[in-house]
């Protein structure tokens, strides 16, 4: 469920300090109640997913299509990415996020900024566009929380 740019911007967020040159682009509220030591596992799912491989005919299918796409117009080569075209967002973390733990991204084009207890980001450039992933642990009721997934 989408949210106000506000359930983001308002929370104490460590990637904020790394992104006040991005603009934000959409906030959502993932389904479901979660407890607090579910983030980290909810991260490797994210991390793990291969939408090309998914249940759905139509996001099969439109993962397809961007890739075609991006091979024919050259947008995913090596050089239109992070560390190429673009510098990575690792070199503006902080000391105490640098040695982070960090899950490798299977089939998506992310790599991991950092990790930690209730905030995960990383990171994704091509010929068109360089954009943070974020997903961060907030509470949703007395005992519960949910994942809050923005993109920047």
């Amino acid at each position: 469920m989408r949210v106000p740019p506000a359930e983001h911007t308002a929370r104490p967020w460590r990637i904020h300090e790394l992104t006040p040159d991005f603009r934000l682009e959409d906030v959502w509220a993932t389904p479901g109640i979660i407890g607090p030591d579910d983030f980290l596992r909810i991260v490797d799912l994210v991390a793990a997913h291969d939408p090309s491989h998914g249940s759905s005919c139509i996001v099969r299918t439109l993962f397809a299509a961007r890739w075609w796409l991006g091979d024919l117009f050259g947008w995913d080569k090596p050089d239109n990415g992070v560390g190429a075209r673009v510098p990575t967002l690792r070199d503006r973390l902080p000391a105490d996020l640098r040695n982070t733990p960090r899950p490798e991204f299977g089939s998506l084009p992310f790599t991991s900024l950092y990790l930690l207890e209730d905030e995960f980001a990383a990171e994704a450039a091509n010929q068109t566009m360089h954009g943070v992933l974020h997903l961060g642990l907030v509470p949703d009721g007395p005992s519960g929380y949910r994942v809050q997934m923005a993109v920047l």
